[in-house]
């Protein structure tokens, strides 16, 4: 088996048709053995349905896995994870749409790379504008901003846009991540008292932890269609989730205003 795919499904009928259709058309040109795993987490919408019109296309290599209620990000993922059986992972959102150059790409660069645990490319809204999809680790000052103000930061002349060749990174957010399996099986699950981000944080400093980097590829890109349930001002579930994880995230790896002791432990630079 050449690749597993992860997509967590959750009232993305407006997208998981897109992510699927893209996602077969990649893996029939690259002639990649794949196993693609939809998690359904309780959606109210259409999204399940519009799911089981793919076996058809993907044959016995679609498994959808139907969970009866919102389990968050962690849970969810995790039902697929412990069963995913290819060389390389690719964890993917339903408002992602991948093609052949990107994830062939991705997986020739963890091959040729073998110090780097997980891969991203270049990722950009449906508009084709720059998407800030990597980052330092979140500090409290630093989520303040990006939670606020992330818009304008994207607007800006951002670095990371500039950047031609592959560079560490401290995290990438999990819209699309290649990981050889073996980083899997060494870095274990994702973290299920997180429900709902900043999980994606937590992986990837496991991943620096288990002596791994994080590289952005910026030779390729996706598409990542957002649809950013926990950005903007103002408040609503998804977001005090997401502070719930945030202090969890600090109080778990003993960092909250500066980075330094965190770097000091990973051993990163």
């Amino acid at each position: 088996m050449d690749i597993s795919v992860v997509i967590l499904s959750f009232n993305s009928e407006k997208h998981i048709g897109k992510c699927l259709c893209a996602l077969h058309q990649t893996v029939q040109r690259a002639a990649l053995k794949t196993e693609v795993f939809v998690v359904e987490n309780g959606s109210t919408d259409g999204s399940l349905g519009c799911i089981q019109t793919f076996r058809e296309q993907f044959g016995d290599s679609l498994k959808i896995i139907n969970l009866q209620e919102n389990t968050g990000t962690t849970y969810s993922r995790n039902q697929a994870l412990k069963q995913a059986c290819g060389k390389f992972v690719l964890i993917l959102d339903s408002d992602a749409y991948v093609n052949e150059l990107a994830i062939t790409h991705l997986m020739r660069y963890l091959d040729e790379n073998v110090h780097v645990g997980l891969a991203v490319p270049r990722v950009t809204y449906a508009s084709g504008n720059f998407q800030l999809s990597c980052d330092k680790f979140p500090t409290l000052w630093g989520k303040a901003k990006r939670f606020l103000f992330l818009k304008k930061m994207e607007k800006k002349e951002n670095p990371l846009s500039l950047v031609t060749k592959p560079v560490a990174v401290d995290y990438a957010i999990s819209a699309c991540w290649v990981l050889p399996k073996h980083v899997v099986d060494k870095v274990g699950l994702l973290d299920e008292r997180i429900f709902y981000s900043p999980e994606d944080v937590d992986y990837c400093i496991r991943i620096w932890e288990a002596g791994f980097q994080i590289h952005y590829v910026p030779d390729v890109s996706v598409i990542h269609d957002a649809q950013e349930l926990s950005r903007g001002f103002k408040l609503n579930k998804f977001h005090f989730s997401h502070l719930n994880g945030i202090f969890y995230l600090m109080k778990k790896h003993k960092y909250f205003w500066g980075l330094n002791g965190l770097y000091k432990r990973i051993k990163r630079s």
